[in-house]
């Protein structure tokens, strides 16, 4: 295949499935002014990709990203097993071509799987989150490095965590594992990227946001780093300002998107809020606040993720919060709720919730026996669709649990996407 053949491809992709790189462009609507706030969202279509409740490996983390190739787009998926708290399988990957109606059986990335360590530790690999870069047609897929004890459980205290990520080239094939190398004093306990949306700039520099904290400080904090990228290699550019809040663990899991000229981050935290935060230039942050309703109430959020879902006209974010029907769900895990966000005041437009996937059981009186969602993502798909994808976690049920998938199937297209 030709330079020049590969170089068609990408751009015909860009233009044609540009919702595959939707938090890694600039995003301007249509037209002038903000959008009708319940227009965009035209319905959701749920379906089961693994039945881990039937048994057999329940897989967790299912993250995607779109690939172009010369017989149409790909969507590559990276998710690993899981048997019980943080205890996590070897990443494996595997690969839809008919848009995630099927898909190949999961099969092991050779890097990501675990290793001893010192201490009489092992070392092993979670939160990957694969992102097509489409300047050196690659796909980065990029975690955290993760320490178990001889019995197999989540080691604790810790040894010292940073990110770890592989290459997936376009012939298929994967790099060994790397270290995003950051020599700060403010990372010595741990800095990482895991679970996180990036978002990849014009030029092929990334911004990826990282939560760090020292050894001798619990409470971490959260920022950004500019990276450059040649397909091969990750290196840190620029650093931007620090977020902190000292309730417990601080500030946790940050996650970005770009849209309409501005960057945003949304950041989980372990006060009962969710925060918010803009930026300019995407590595210096305003101070950051919690999420709300458009009218001020506050939105009641425990110590777990939220996720952002760009259409070209309206940003969306998907998440978990406080509600009637699941009181008694560990962080209130249930369901998965989506809502478009008024970017100029930083709130949720109460009017747009959706539920994206729904509590399955009783919430209030049987909340053991409700699946946890809390670990998901989201991808656009097409010009018509985005898709958020969760595997689901049943802890009092041997951890069973299906890996699901939500279509959100938009009322106006979400492809002509123009870089700035």
């Amino acid at each position: 295949m030709t330079e020049a053949h590969n170089l068609t491809t990408r751009r015909r992709f860009m233009q044609t499935f540009a919702g595959a790189t939707l938090g890694s462009v600039w995003l301007r609507t249509a037209q002038a002014g903000s959008p009708e706030p319940t227009c965009l969202v035209r319905d959701i279509q749920r379906s089961v990709l693994w039945n881990g409740r039937a048994g057999g490996t329940t897989w967790f983390h299912p993250r995607a990203c779109m690939v172009p190739t010369q017989d149409g787009p790909i969507c590559f998926m990276t998710l690993q097993s899981i048997t019980g708290s943080d205890m996590f399988g070897h990443v494996h990957w595997s690969i839809s071509t008919d848009q995630g109606k099927t898909w190949t059986p999961p099969e092991k990335i050779a890097a990501l799987g675990r290793h001893p360590a010192r201490n009489e530790l092992t070392e092993g690999v979670c939160d990957v989150v694969p992102e097509y870069h489409a300047q050196t047609n690659t796909v980065l897929a990029m975690g955290h490095n993760v320490y178990y004890d001889k019995t197999g459980r989540l080691a604790r205290p810790q040894l010292e965590r940073y990110p770890v990520y592989v290459v997936r080239t376009p012939d298929g094939k994967f790099s060994e594992a790397r270290i995003l190398e950051w020599d700060d004093p403010r990372g010595t306990a741990i800095y990482t990227c895991g679970c996180a949306q990036r978002v990849t700039l014009p030029d092929g520099r990334i911004l990826v946001p990282l939560s760090f904290g020292a050894k001798d400080n619990p409470a971490r904090s959260v920022g950004s780093v500019l990276c450059s990228f040649d397909g091969r290699t990750l290196k840190i550019e620029r650093l931007g300002n620090e977020l902190a809040n000292g309730v417990k663990r601080g500030l946790l899991e940050p996650t970005v998107a770009a849209f309409e000229g501005k960057y945003y981050m949304t950041i989980r935290a372990e006060d009962d809020r969710g925060y918010v935060t803009s930026s300019t230039d995407g590595l210096n942050w305003d101070k950051q606040r919690p999420w709300c309703w458009d009218d001020g109430e506050l939105l009641t959020m425990s110590t777990t993720q939220q996720r952002w879902l760009p259409h070209r006209e309206g940003l969306y974010l998907v998440y978990t919060r406080k509600a009637q029907k699941n009181t008694n769900v560990m962080r209130w895990r249930a369901p998965l709720y989506l809502a478009q966000v008024d970017t100029k005041k930083l709130r949720l437009i109460r009017a747009t919730e959706r539920v994206a996937l729904p509590l399955i059981g009783d919430g209030v009186n049987d909340a053991r026996h409700v699946a946890r969602m809390g670990n998901f993502h989201t991808v656009a798909a097409s010009a018509d669709e985005s898709w958020i994808t969760v595997g689901e976690c049943l802890p009092y049920d041997g951890w069973r649990g299906d890996v699901l998938l939500a279509r959100i199937r938009w009322s106006r297209s979400n492809s002509n996407i123009t870089t700035q």
